[in-house]
């Protein structure tokens, strides 16, 4: 936990702070008195169980719900079956995303029915939809809790209301440029840890609907994100991943603006830190003095995500990417001429609304110059309150189908010939976790973000370790401890 206070010593029986994050607080004591009061009825601890749907921005935040969960009284269970309390963090990028989520809560219904004592809560970039808040208040009034991206620093608050209550309660902001930092966080892994340093996005690309649920660009403080990763660094983190949806713009909205390369110069200097990764960068906004940053620096992995989603400059100017196929590839040209070991990843949308069989070529010749270690390869989902959803031209499935196919297969070929450059090697890698499906190996990661399975005791599970690279198995390594 990033933030630690003892809730026994708040006072709940004055008046409500006004200040944040006190206010939030103060409601957590509250919280914990009811949690305990409930505890003590059923004779038994409660349980919660948080699922989380998409990006990593919305991992970081269950982190932030599931530390303020801790610190009330709940213990953790995998099990929704289990749990009094489930909430689920949602994504709305594609559609699929939010049939998952309905699909869900017909099975929560039941669990519910069985269990008195049993809360539902939704949070995250559906319930930023309006049509989404009005089906849920409408067929779903089972839901205890419903919330959005920008208030979630109030979840203590929220659920506190429908403690102390039987009602719904929803509290869904449009936008906000409200930051609140100090509050309770649990991390999933003790060795290392996400980052906000921004919120929102302003790029408004056709396709996405991530503007109008996140809101606006709204930058971090660099004094609060020094003493966060310092305080993480002092607690074991010896790994950070700086989040935004665009970090290349970090620092524009600031009284007193800095840039993501200075930002990234100030992070460097913090003592006992090991690795920086960051993610995500807009290819219109990545300057030549965050190359040179990067050439420069012992800290930050050889690893860059850097979302193409198209390679062609027509779909790319109606998708709004604000840069063309030419300036994309001299982007990529920079960045291996400075760091030749540069491992680049992406995204690619397939059968964006008008994307003619030339324009696909025109994405796969990218793909065949760039040479991505991998790519996350996304049939077009059309999303209600974007331009493109209203585009004409949608493409037949049949169509994308095939396209998709050709695009994961050339993809595949090119991914398992870049990682086969490094068999033989002697890297350094920090160890993630246990190997899931050989017994008495450990899962460590690379700085290019490649992961190499080894022969390891589970002490050795956040620590770093040389490791030769003896075979390559197309998207992973196996590999051995050296001595």
């Amino acid at each position: 936990m990033n933030y630690k206070i003892d809730l026994d010593t708040i006072d709940i029986s004055g008046s409500v702070p006004t200040t944040e994050p006190e206010r939030q607080y103060y409601y957590m004591a509250k919280c914990k008195k009811l949690i305990e009061e409930k505890s003590k009825e059923i004779g038994r601890p409660l349980r919660m169980c948080t699922q989380t749907f998409g990006c990593q921005m919305n991992a970081r935040d269950s982190e932030k719900i599931v530390g303020i969960l801790e610190l009330i009284g709940y213990q953790e269970t995998e099990k929704e079956e289990e749990a009094d309390f489930v909430l689920y963090n949602t994504c709305t990028v594609r559609e699929n995303a939010n049939l998952r989520v309905y699909g869900r809560l017909g099975y929560l219904k039941k669990l519910k029915e069985k269990n008195p004592y049993m809360l539902i809560a939704l949070c995250g970039c559906m319930m930023q939809e309006a049509d989404v808040v009005e089906k849920l208040k409408k067929s779903y009034r089972f839901v205890d809790v419903i919330f959005g991206t920008h208030n979630i620093f109030k979840f203590a608050e929220l659920l506190c209301n429908r403690l102390e209550s039987d009602r719904m309660v929803i509290d869904i902001w449009k936008d906000t440029t409200e930051i609140v930092e100090n509050l309770p966080s649990e991390r999933k892994y003790p060795f290392k840890a996400g980052v906000n340093i921004m919120f929102g996005c302003n790029n408004f690309c056709s396709y996405c609907i991530v503007p109008y649920v996140r809101g606006r660009e709204r930058s971090r403080n660099p004094k609060d994100i020094i003493r966060e990763i310092e305080l993480l660094v002092s607690d074991g983190v010896v790994e950070v991943m700086l989040l935004g949806q665009n970090v290349n713009s970090y620092g524009k909205t600031l009284d007193d603006p800095m840039t993501f390369a200075e930002l990234l110069q100030e992070v460097e200097k913090i003592e006992g830190l090991k690795r920086i990764r960051f993610m995500t960068s807009h290819p219109k906004d990545l300057s030549d003095e965050l190359i040179e940053v990067m050439r420069h620096s012992k800290k930050i992995c050889t690893h860059l995500h850097l979302p193409v989603q198209s390679g062609s400059s027509r779909i790319l100017k109606i998708m709004n990417r604000r840069y063309d196929k030419e300036k994309y590839l001299d982007l990529v040209e920079r960045l291996k001429k400075a760091m030749p070991d540069l491992a680049l990843t992406t995204d690619i949308i397939v059968g964006f609304p008008g994307e003619t069989e030339e324009d696909f070529l025109e994405t796969l010749d990218v793909v065949k110059k760039v040479r991505y270690s991998s790519a996350y390869t996304f049939i077009y989902s059309k999303r209600t309150g974007t331009p493109a959803a209203s585009m004409e031209e949608q493409i037949p499935e049949d169509v994308i189908k095939d396209r998709f196919d050709r695009l994961l297969e050339e993809i595949q070929k090119i991914s398992a010939e870049e990682a086969q450059k490094d068999q033989g090697k002697r890297v350094e890698v920090l160890v993630e976790d246990v190997n899931e499906h050989t017994e008495g190996y450990v899962t460590g990661r690379m700085s290019n973000n490649m992961l190499v399975h080894f022969k390891g005791e589970e002490e050795l599970i956040g620590t770093f370790v040389t490791v030769s690279l003896d075979e390559c198995k197309g998207f992973y390594y196996m590999g051995h401890k050296c001595d």
